[in-house]
């Protein structure tokens, strides 16, 4: 008797055990669940640009998405006729919480704040982009901080 009575025990500890092992992989699941549609729902703070061309006008335009291109090409979200600059020109981007800016093999190069961009480099509301004859002044979603960045 006590052979069958230890044969339910295994059993019972058995299916308590995979019972805790469900339970556990479904809370993760569930958390992770979660958790990818909080990252879904963070969207990119609105990118509002002033462009003063050469010629001397200022137009402003507001872009929603989180990544955008400048130059001359006609596939790029901000179109510039501009001819010192490039067809795909500098590239804004955003990730890991912030928006970054990078040059993308200009001929012309690009400056940001007066300073040759070599790196990509973080924006902040207030910074100037130059592309040719070209001046973009950047303004992030409803920030306050007017501060441009500054090369340290």
């Amino acid at each position: 008797m006590s052979a069958v009575l230890v044969l339910i025990l295994r059993l019972a500890l058995s299916i308590c055990l995979y019972a805790f092992l469900g339970w556990a992989l479904f809370t993760l699941w569930r958390g992770l669940q979660q958790q990818g549609l909080a990252l879904a729902l963070r969207k990119a703070p609105a990118l509002d640009l002033a462009i003063q061309h050469g010629q001397g006008g200022t137009t402003r335009r507001t872009f929603q998405q989180t990544e955008l291109t400048f130059g001359r090409d006609p596939a790029c979200d901000l179109v510039l006729n501009d001819d010192a600059i490039s067809a795909r020109h500098v590239r804004l981007s955003f990730h890991h919480g912030q928006w970054w800016v990078e040059d993308l093999g200009s001929t012309n190069g690009t400056r940001l704040n007066q300073s040759a961009l070599a790196t990509p480099t973080v924006l902040a509301t207030g910074d100037q982009i130059e592309c040719g004859h070209t001046a973009v002044i950047v303004s992030i979603g409803a920030s306050a901080d007017p501060s441009p960045t500054t090369r340290l």
